[in-house]
């Protein structure tokens, strides 16, 4: 979702920087860029060491979603192409799942504003034991769909993203933008997701 569907990344940016001015600590862009796509409590912890911050991990991911979902309910940064590409999947039939780090009460008021049926599975960081890049999120989703993760095509804008697909064994299509992600064997890569369509997608499906 962050960084592919909505470009909320800069919103947990801004909302990084407001907790070390609150707190006292310290920050720097070079660091929020280490975060991109991890697991919120690997983040927390991160911010706890780093910034540094005397608070336990689980009030840190609070009060960072305390500070986006605010962000959020102004003004919803879609991505390029994201929604078209939804709609033209439901459209056309396909299942699909939201696969994110990101908290089910960020995730929701977001997810309102796209039609009902956009995906048939959401995949939260507080429904998994263990986030990206452990495989557990997507192996999560392909389950809920009912299909081999191996059938599927995972998007995705980060490193620790791109490692949960490809060790879920999904084809992994890169579209980045806020950091570079390295090619891998089971990674292709786009420039946007602007005009794609669901024979586009399926092209760059990777055989098992």
């Amino acid at each position: 979702m962050d960084g592919t569907l909505v470009d909320t990344e800069p919103y947990w940016i801004q909302t990084e920087f407001a907790m070390a001015e609150r707190y006292g600590g310290t920050w720097s862009h070079e660091l929020a860029l280490e975060l991109v796509g991890s697991d919120l409590l690997a983040s927390g912890r991160f911010i706890r060491e780093h910034m540094p911050l005397d608070l336990p991990p689980e009030e840190i991911v609070e009060i960072m979603l305390d500070g986006v979902v605010r962000l959020v309910a102004q003004e919803v940064p879609w991505r390029p192409g994201g929604r078209e590409l939804l709609s033209s999947l439901r459209a056309d039939g396909v299942p699909c799942a939201l696969v994110t780090m990101s908290y089910e009460r960020f995730v929701a008021p977001i997810l309102e504003h796209l039609p009902a049926g956009s995906f048939q599975a959401v995949v939260t960081g507080d429904q998994v034991a263990r986030g990206k890049p452990d495989p557990e999120p997507y192996l999560t989703a392909a389950r809920l769909l009912g299909v081999d993760a191996a059938d599927c095509l995972a998007i995705e804008d980060s490193p620790t993203g791109a490692r949960s697909a490809e060790a879920a064994g999904c084809t992994v299509l890169v579209v980045p933008h806020h950091v570079p992600v390295a090619p891998g064997e089971r990674r292709v890569f786009a420039d946007t997701l602007t005009d794609l369509s669901t024979d586009d997608l399926a092209a760059y499906l990777l055989p098992v």
